[in-house]
């Protein structure tokens, strides 16, 4: 099992990393264009605070495991993703974006099971 948090996790840190620097990157305008149209209603601000967020939640997934310093904070990072995701998921559900709430959902579930995996009862 210890194999199967590991691939989930670098799969999360993977595309957190990558949805974190474009939210980064990029203008809500840019980001609205690609389909992402809930940046225009929040503004610059707090779409660069999630991008910020996304990024270290990535970084946290990984790192403190993989160096052996406070692995605890892989599971923390999980939970910010968990409480991220469902977050994401109320604001696609009121604009009606179905398909981006199904894939907050698995998100959410990965991270859930890797803050499962780190946290419960049996943390491995």
């Amino acid at each position: 099992m210890g194999i199967v948090l590991w691939v989930v996790a670098g799969l999360l840190a993977l595309v957190f990393a990558a949805a974190g620097t474009m939210k980064l990157a990029r203008t809500p305008e840019q980001l609205a264009e690609a389909g992402l149209g809930w940046a225009r209603d929040f503004g610059t601000g707090p779409v660069k605070a999630i991008g910020a967020l996304e990024v270290l939640a990535a970084v946290g997934l990984v790192v403190p495991p993989l160096v052996g310093v406070a692995p605890v904070l892989a599971g923390a990072a999980a939970v910010g993703l968990v409480l991220m995701m469902a977050g994401a998921i109320v604001v696609h559900a009121r604009r009606s974006e179905v398909p981006l709430i199904a894939v907050n959902a698995v998100l959410l579930a990965l991270a859930a099971l890797v803050a499962w995996g780190r946290l419960g009862p049996y943390a491995f």
